[in-house]
């Protein structure tokens, strides 16, 4: 009898979170303070403080075509709710928000990319 045979699947293309310098995050060669996350590409964000957060903040994974299934959005050193108004537009375009301190939104990133899912991050500041 012989072992059964397993391959593993290919993971999902685009930019990963390699690890944290400082208050930054390491991506592909290259450090952000605050990035935007896409499947295909990361973007330096000038990410406003989190209770001015608004749909406009996040234009660039709002216009992903198609649209992602969730944003992680990343809050900074700690989790802390964004504000109702921008959860409620995003939802009104039926794109969820999960959202959890910045480091752990950049791990649930790479996990789920894995998976090959289609969805965005948004991570502030460390």
């Amino acid at each position: 009898m012989t072992a059964p045979g397993f391959e593993r699947t290919p993971a999902a293309g685009g930019p990963l979170v390699r690890g944290f310098s400082g208050n930054r995050f390491k991506i592909d060669g290259r450090t952000y303070e605050a990035v935007l996350l896409t499947p295909e590409r990361a973007v330096m964000w000038e990410a406003p403080d989190l209770a001015d957060l608004t749909a406009a903040d996040v234009a660039p994974l709002l216009a992903l075509d198609p649209a992602p299934e969730f944003v992680v959005l990343g809050t900074g050193r700690t989790t802390a709710p964004p504000p109702r108004a921008f959860v409620a537009v995003l939802e009104d375009k039926g794109i969820g928000v999960e959202a959890m301190g910045s480091r752990a939104a950049a791990r649930t990133f790479g996990l789920l990319r894995g998976e090959g899912r289609w969805i965005a991050a948004a991570l502030m500041p460390l």
